[in-house]
């Protein structure tokens, strides 16, 4: 099969990216800057959708990126970086001669606002009233594709990705190791986790099975909080967690808004229909993903 893949340089495309190539499929990555074996934005804005089978898109700027102020520019750069590369992708498809078989794009589990009460499978609504729920209702209308398209659409609502070469295990794991990780403010918001092998797993399942399509929640199927997940990513480390990060540092280091995310009870989502779709987790437990993660 080949490939197209959006945001292929990231944490979770360069996974993906491996993952497929070992499977036999001939991968183009989709990136800002030029390189081999890749074509760039502009190219594909300019130009029809190379010839391929399936489409990914996990391009976006880093909504906790402490080096970047939250304000009206950096919010119009967090929109930009998912709707206008999901939009082109998903026009491009539309008018390709031979379309794609498969686009899968990808949301957030930010979705669904943040709730200690309820608990979200793929069938629940999202909310008008949140900012990220705004942002993922957008991302995910600019994946759609036009009646009388045959390509079939896949949205991953994704989660906290665990994986030792990117994401918040990368960024953490030295406070951790020197004993200096803890709970954020309560630790009790949910926190819904995945192994970087299970993500790439269940983006290569949806490109590979034609039954699967619509939306999937990339969580595990265990549900944990803040502070359950500092015990256990600390105890693999076989480091203490005794020093809780309070709600000021937090918002010192990133700002009210994106404090907020963090602190806030979170959300406590439930992968139902990727089981019912039948992807099989490696990694279904927090224990057993983090031991693999920092062995």
């Amino acid at each position: 099969m080949r490939v197209l893949v959006g945001g292929g340089t990231g944490f979770i495309g360069r996974a993906l990216v491996e993952s497929l190539k070992r499977k036999g499929h001939e991968v183009t990555i989709i990136s800002r800057n030029q390189a081999p074996g890749t074509i760039t934005w502009n190219e594909i804005s300019k130009s029809p959708l190379p010839e391929c089978e399936a489409v990914v898109n996990l391009a976006g700027e880093n909504i906790m990126n402490p080096l970047k102020r939250w304000n009206d520019g950096f919010l119009q750069e967090l929109r930009n970086s998912r709707l206008e590369t999901t939009s082109t992708l998903a026009r491009k498809i539309a008018d390709a001669k031979i379309p794609p078989k498969v686009f899968v794009s990808s949301s957030a589990v930010s979705y669904y606002p943040p709730s200690d009460t309820v608990e979200y499978t793929e069938d629940s609504p999202p909310s008008s009233e949140d900012i990220l729920s705004n942002l993922c209702i957008d991302w995910e209308n600019s994946a759609k594709l036009p009646q009388g398209c045959d390509t079939r659409l896949v949205t991953i609502r994704i989660g906290v990705v665990l994986g030792r070469s990117g994401g918040m295990i990368q960024q953490s794991i030295w406070p951790f190791w020197l004993g200096l990780g803890g709970r954020i403010g309560s630790g009790t918001q949910y926190f819904p986790w995945l192994h970087i092998d299970d993500m790439t797993g269940m983006l290569v399942h949806a490109l590979e099975n034609d039954h699967v399509t619509g939306a999937m929640n990339g969580v595990a199927p265990e549900v944990v909080t803040n502070a359950r997940f500092t015990k256990e990513y600390a105890g693999a480390l076989w480091r203490p967690a005794i020093l809780p990060t309070p709600a000021f540092v937090i918002n010192c280091v990133f700002g009210p808004v994106r404090g907020k995310i963090l602190l806030e009870p979170g959300q406590k989502v439930i992968p139902k229909r990727t089981l019912e779709l039948g992807y099989k987790y490696q990694y279904p437990q927090l224990k057993s993903a983090l031991a693999d993660i920092v062995k």
